[in-house]
């Protein structure tokens, strides 16, 4: 199973935010969109979401073309979403954002322990990594077939940021997420990258290749 983006281009106004776009991101398997701000590659997310539509060019899930599928729709069919910002509902407690995905609350508290003596609180007032740590709690027990997430360990510590990349790729799922930079947490890992630069993909393939080809030194060395 794949989702993927066949010469995808995507508007915003009179600017073009995707030029003609091709990439794909295995299932199940963890894949990493790496490119600077205005590299396109959080409106890629989007765009596989539904939530921009594409100027040209197709979404293929699993096979099939859902370019003019709804964003409810892919979710209703297992597509997850965790943007950036605006990721929980500020207004309900911890604990209410977390009983949207469901009433038990043990498993996600057993991921992100940090959570439990804020249950009370409003989402609102937490730091940025709490509510990143939120935000991915209710996509684990989405229990999707896709997961998009922009930027997932932001604002968290380096021991968090190292956990919230176990779980995500312990996920039988097609993992997608956007970095600026290739996290530290991925370097003893397999993944599959896909580098952009303003708006076009300039690189696809293993972590190893795209470290060798950069003159970094590799994911599997560390540093």
């Amino acid at each position: 199973m794949t989702i993927a983006l066949r010469h995808a281009r995507v508007r915003y106004g009179p600017l073009e935010a995707l030029h003609g776009v091709t990439l794909a991101a295995p299932s199940p398997g963890l894949t990493v969109l790496l490119g600077r701000n205005g590299s396109g590659r959080t409106t890629v997310l989007r765009a596989l979401a539904g939530a921009v539509p594409l100027s040209g060019g197709a979404v293929v899930w699993d096979g099939t073309e859902v370019t003019r599928m709804p964003a409810f729709e892919r979710a209703r069919r297992g597509l997850c979403l965790v943007p950036e910002r605006r990721a929980v509902f500020g207004s309900l407690t911890v604990r209410e954002n977390l009983e949207l995905a469901g009433p038990d609350c043990d498993s996600v508290l057993a991921a992100y322990p940090q959570l439990r003596p804020l249950l009370a609180r409003r989402a609102g007032t937490l730091s940025g990594g709490e509510q990143r740590m939120l935000a991915l709690s209710r996509a684990l027990r989405a229990h999707a077939r896709v997961v998009l997430v922009d930027e997932p360990a932001q604002g968290m510590s380096p021991a968090v940021a190292a956990r919230t990349y176990d779980l995500l790729a312990s996920l039988d799922a097609c993992v997608v997420v956007a970095e600026q930079r290739l996290p530290p947490a991925l370097r003893g890992r397999r993944a599959f990258v896909h580098e952009l630069r303003r708006g076009a993909v300039v690189f696809s393939g293993e972590a190893g290749e795209w470290a060798a080809r950069a003159g970094r030194p590799s994911p599997r060395g560390g540093r």
